[in-house]
């Protein structure tokens, strides 16, 4: 699995679709794994970060570097994991456990206010000074209960996002 000169069995299929929580019809599946064919160049059954760019909504994704240390180096069964949170299937849980990994960048459980940062000065660019951001992040924060020397882990990113009807969705073409 994961070479594109071979085929998934339905085993295959199957053992994915346990692995990513069933987010995934076996039909999304098998349209997944064409195109991790197409990203697999060079047919070594893994995806590079480099591979993984050559999709257009990824590349000019304001988050693709951070995305790269999650996609660089994904056999198909982690590839299929890696897209579940962007399933109308996936649980908040699984949602929320995707973001949390984004901000999370030295991925050590934790995640701080210059991390926080980090991702805020990614999003917004040059469109706010690092001082406005400093000063969002910290209302928002203050908003939820914590402060800039709060370490978040990922049951504190649950408890502010649980209850903000978060969406993150994209559709799997089935052929």
């Amino acid at each position: 699995m994961g070479n594109s000169s071979s085929m998934l069995t339905q085993y295959d299929i199957e053992e994915v679709q346990e692995h990513c929580s069933n987010t995934f019809s076996q039909q999304e599946i098998v349209s997944l794994y064409q195109r991790f064919c197409q990203l697999d160049r060079n047919g070594c059954g893994f995806i590079s970060a480099e591979e993984f760019m050559t999709v257009p909504e990824f590349a000019v994704n304001p988050l693709s570097q951070r995305l790269f240390r999650m996609v660089d180096g994904l056999n198909f069964k982690e590839f299929v994991l890696f897209l579940s949170a962007f399933s109308s299937r996936a649980s908040l849980q699984q949602k929320v456990e995707f973001i949390f990994k984004v901000y999370d960048s030295d991925g050590n459980g934790k995640v701080t206010f210059n991390e926080m940062l980090d991702i805020l000065r990614d999003l917004t660019g040059q469109f706010i000074s690092e001082q406005q951001r400093e000063k969002v992040l910290t209302q928002v924060l203050e908003e939820a209960g914590y402060t800039k020397d709060s370490l978040l882990v990922q049951a504190d990113f649950m408890k502010i996002l649980g209850n903000s009807g978060l969406k993150m969705e994209v559709e799997v073409p089935v052929d």
